[in-house]
């Protein structure tokens, strides 16, 4: 054998045996989840917690099944389930370390939960945190903020939330009034925050609530829910949230209602109003759902959009 001959050879030279190459053991998982870049002068981290898989009969509302499957092969994806992603912004500036939203703690899906690992393969400590922003309250936002056994993860920030998202689920009476599927979520909001309700800074959209920070009313996906103007200088962004869900299906097809949608057509109106803007204005856009790092620009494709991804960069 041509590996034994090399051996007996290298031995005959005096020259120490080197074994023959073995075969590897494919690695089990991705490099940690996390991407930095720069809006201005402060430094954002997308942080990625992971997926969660969804069957496509149903998830939209508005649109034949069929229909959904081929906007599904158009991207390039299965035709059978969409993998849901969650990507989290961790925003530094002024010494001050901010996130907007925390991921799904340990509450999500099997494939989820990758949010802590990431959060501190990026070189932060949740005791850092000065503020978490949330934009709100579905659980893949909310639960990372405190854990099932009532942990809370991060000791020394202070949760802003919606004023109209907290008047929503914190109303006693919406959620005895609520149907049997949505009691689970009234109770998962109860949990996350009534152990510091008191603590609790709510705010309004339309002024500025940290340096650089604006919230915008973007409702119809929840009550209060919230998009982030980001501006330093002469750069903006905005932070999407949960305007759309995925974007090879709701940038395209902004009329889609997801199931997550609780008002559809408000959630559809806000979405095009949306997109119609950060397309004419050339911004930056952050989504929570969208494929990681989940940041790029959206250009205007026809009656839809489409989302050009940002291109990687090892420069931040």
């Amino acid at each position: 054998m041509a590996g034994a001959g090399a051996l007996a050879a290298t031995a005959a030279l005096g020259l120490p045996a080197v074994p023959p190459a073995q075969a590897q053991t494919p690695a089990g998982g991705q490099a940690p989840g996390f991407y930095r870049y720069k809006v201005g002068d402060i430094t954002l981290t997308a942080i990625n917690d992971g997926f969660a898989k969804r069957p496509l009969e149903g998830f939209v509302r508005n649109a034949e099944l069929s229909d959904v499957k081929k906007a599904m092969a158009g991207a390039f994806l299965s035709q059978d389930a969409l993998n849901i992603t969650f990507t989290t912004l961790a925003i530094q500036q002024g010494g001050k370390l901010t996130l907007i939203d925390t991921g799904n703690g340990d509450s999500g899906a099997p494939t989820s939960g990758t949010w802590m690992a990431n959060f501190r393969a990026a070189g932060f400590d949740p005791k850092d945190v000065s503020t978490v922003i949330f934009s709100h309250f579905h659980g893949d936002h909310i639960n990372g903020f405190r854990l099932k056994n009532g942990t809370a993860v991060f000791p020394n920030a202070e949760a802003m939330v919606p004023s109209a998202e907290w008047a929503f689920w914190m109303d006693d009476a919406k959620m005895n009034a609520a149907p049997e599927a949505m009691k689970g979520a009234f109770a998962g909001v109860r949990r996350v925050f009534g152990p510091v309700a008191k603590d609790v800074r709510q705010f309004e959209p339309g002024k500025e609530i940290l340096p650089g920070i604006t919230p915008i009313a973007a409702p119809g996906h929840t009550p209060g829910h919230t998009v982030f103007a980001l501006s330093s200088g002469d750069s903006r962004m905005m932070i999407m949230s949960d305007t759309t869900n995925h974007p090879a299906l709701f940038v395209r097809n902004p009329d889609w209602s997801a199931v997550f949608d609780m008002d559809g057509p408000q959630a559809a109106a806000t979405r095009r109003k949306l997109l119609d803007m950060v397309s004419a204005d050339r911004m930056q856009v952050a989504f929570y759902h969208a494929p990681f790092p989940a940041t790029g620009f959206i250009a205007k494709d026809g009656n839809g959009f489409e989302m050009v991804p940002v291109q990687w960069s090892p420069a931040i």
